[in-house]
């Protein structure tokens, strides 16, 4: 457990302050904490406990008269508690087998299903990313040419999961080219990944002779297709951005119409949130800790999924920073493992 700053006595008085305002949405007064069964003590002594944490910067006053309210850095020090106890189980948050409870051969149903999920539990926003085809370590690859212009890209990964990508490109590749180029993959770079791919190839094209240029320096701008053309697409599943409509603490329209424009942008929260994640826990970033326009009002709840040490995306929901993150936290947690054992299982029964 992280060692607290804080003595027992203060760490409990700010506790209750963030779960009163979570519960209530208004400043807490220290007549509200004396009475709760779970403190011991006279509202002077809740006083001078408030007064304390307001100058340590855990607590602000919004007016003279009225309670307090937990600044980004009392959230922060109530969530990192939080964490390193390690959320317990709720009975009320669903089972893997509920969570997904419909069989299919489509991964982006099963991502689907998990946003819904995700936004319906929680009440907010929920957002899966998807696998992205270039960052996923192969076992085997294969190009497929559809049309002169299109080619089907299909990759199996070392845990027997097919993911597909259908191209759009000018280069004159043959189905034969496009088998020796599959050849070419899978007899040097199993077990790698497009991205490592690209590399290896930039660095090989210089030392080899000039009847095999042609086909690498064609299989190298194959890569580079696939890889440019998932920067390009947004490839996020979001559920629930009408239920922040009803939030008290983002009622301003200007923001909320600036905040829904962020997330149509999704290249940009695509990129955000994959710079966050974390292959061993649910990370939560509140308020000023988020680096998105629009997002001081928020709090994000996220985690990954994948199989084994594989990280294929990440997941989790956005809300305002007055969320019941007791709930929320085991929610992203339970979500992010009944996606990636559906996802384990999802490999094994699908082939090439």
């Amino acid at each position: 457990m992280v060692k607290s700053a804080l003595r027992e006595k203060d760490e409990r008085v700010l506790t209750l302050i963030v779960e009163h305002y979570v519960s209530s949405g208004r400043p807490v007064s220290s007549g509200a904490i004396a009475c709760d069964r779970r403190f011991h003590g006279s509202s002077a002594t809740v006083r001078n406990i408030m007064a304390k944490l307001e100058s340590q910067g855990y607590l602000s006053q919004p007016h003279t008269s009225a309670g307090r309210v937990p600044t980004d850095r009392g959230l922060r020090h109530y969530v990192n508690r939080l964490l390193s106890e390690g959320a317990p189980a709720r009975a009320d948050l669903p089972l893997f087998q509920e969570a997904f409870p419909q069989r299919t051969a489509d991964l982006d149903s099963i991502l689907v299903q998990a946003s819904h999920l995700l936004a319906d539990y929680s009440d907010n926003l929920g957002f899966v990313i998807s696998p992205q085809i270039s960052r996923v370590p192969f076992e085997h690859v294969r190009f497929i040419r559809i049309s002169p212009q299109r080619v089907m890209a299909i990759l199996v990964t070392p845990f027997q999961m097919v993911l597909t990508e259908t191209l759009e490109s000018d280069l004159a590749l043959s189905q034969a080219e496009l088998e020796r180029a599959s050849q070419h993959l899978n007899q040097n770079f199993r077990g790698k990944s497009l991205l490592a791919v690209r590399d290896a190839l930039a660095q090989e094209l210089p030392k080899l002779r000039l009847r095999a240029e042609d086909i690498l320096n064609k299989l190298t701008a194959l890569v580079r297709v696939v890889i440019n053309r998932e920067e390009d697409e947004n490839r996020i599943h979001i559920q629930g951005t009408s239920r922040l409509l009803g939030k008290a603490e983002l009622s301003d329209m200007a923001k909320l119409r600036a905040l829904f424009q962020g997330f149509e942008e999704r290249a940009s929260l695509v990129k955000l949130l994959g710079d966050f994640i974390s292959l061993d826990r649910v990370k939560v970033l509140i308020g000023s800790e988020v680096n998105f326009p629009n997002v001081e009002d928020c709090s994000l709840i996220l985690s990954h999924y994948g199989t084994g040490r594989q990280v294929l995306g990440s997941l989790g929901i956005i809300g305002p920073k007055r969320i019941p993150y007791e709930r929320i936290i085991p929610l992203v947690d339970r979500v992010a493992k009944g996606l990636s054992q559906v996802i384990t299982v999802f490999g094994r029964e699908v082939s090439l």
